[in-house]
């Protein structure tokens, strides 16, 4: 086992210790993990869903400060990430990861659920939310990636997300965070064995300028939806925020945040579970007749008014 294994396997065990269920369901013939944390809130479910090279782990400090308000939260490893093994035909494109996502919605939470997806897998949930509707009852973008850029920033986008040396695993590692903690530079050389796997080198060399959540997507999106950017942004260009300014329908509420970066739900843990609580009572999520219809303009664009602190 090595040193990024057993980071993992170390977060797993602390998990399981606070009572995280940690368990495996096979989903369209691939065994998938996922944490199950049981809620004590009368909200829906939420479905946290990792980007590209991340995993459940991830997602671990937010896990129990989500189960106050929501009657179970989830968080899953797609097949080739995290704890889910590899399948045997070879890693999964994002239409597989997709397909998985919906069997998982439909055959382990089983109702429709908060979905909260970062990065790649912001791109991912907001697909499922026009494609499978009955699935997401609201939608909670965390540095969503999937809007269209032009060709050469999509390039400078891929050239990003190279590591395949210690140096670029370094600046890699700087491009995630508004400052990045001491805990992440130290495991920063790790990133050129995440991002050479084969479930990340798959998808980065699928990935094509022309493939992006389009306006005509976008326009089809029917329930309460929470963007959050942060200011400190190095990752994703910031033409996609304008895009999904853009193209996002009126109701959709979008909050660039103040000393947050890329993965604010381990960057700035508190304040995403009190940001996601509070659009949650916003939103009516869990009172009686469901979420609130999405109507009339409400969304928020420049500095979010949540408090930045963590």
């Amino acid at each position: 086992m090595d040193l990024l294994e057993t980071l993992h396997a170390v977060v797993r065990r602390a998990l399981r210790f606070r009572g995280a269920k940690s368990k495996v369901k096979r989903l369209l013939g691939h065994r998938v993990h996922f944490y199950r944390v049981a809620g004590r809130g009368k909200g829906p479910p939420v479905v946290l869903v990792h980007g590209l090279g991340g995993n459940a782990n991830g997602f671990a400090r937010l896990l129990f400060g989500l189960s106050a308000r929501f009657s179970a939260v989830y968080a899953l490893d797609f097949p080739g990430n995290g704890f889910s093994p590899l399948p045997e035909a070879g890693p999964l494109s994002l239409a597989q990861y997709l397909d998985v996502l919906h069997a998982f919605c439909q055959e382990v939470v089983g109702a429709p659920a908060l979905v909260v997806g970062n990065s790649l897998g912001g791109a991912l949930a907001l697909t499922l939310a026009v494609r499978h509707r009955r699935d997401v009852c609201a939608l909670a973008l965390l540095a969503p990636a999937g809007a269209q850029l032009p060709p050469e920033r999509f390039r400078e986008l891929m050239g990003r997300l190279e590591v395949k040396t210690p140096r670029q695993g370094l600046a890699f590692t700087r491009r995630l965070f508004h400052r990045a903690p001491l805990s992440a530079l130290l495991f920063a050389t790790q990133m050129v064995k995440v991002h050479s796997t084969p479930a990340v080198q798959v998808i980065r060399e699928q990935a094509r300028v022309e493939d992006y959540v389009t306006p005509e997507t976008l326009a089809q999106l029917s329930v309460p939806t929470l963007l959050l950017w942060g200011e400190s942004e190095k990752l994703l260009p910031q033409e996609m925020l304008e895009y999904y300014r853009r193209y996002l329908p009126p109701s959709a509420r979008i909050e660039v945040v103040k000393r947050m970066g890329h993965v604010p739900q381990m960057e700035r843990p508190r304040q995403v579970v009190r940001r996601l609580a509070e659009f949650a009572d916003e939103e009516g999520l869990g009172l009686k007749g469901g979420p609130r219809p999405v109507s009339g303009p409400s969304r928020e664009s420049g500095s979010s008014p949540a408090p930045s602190r963590a």
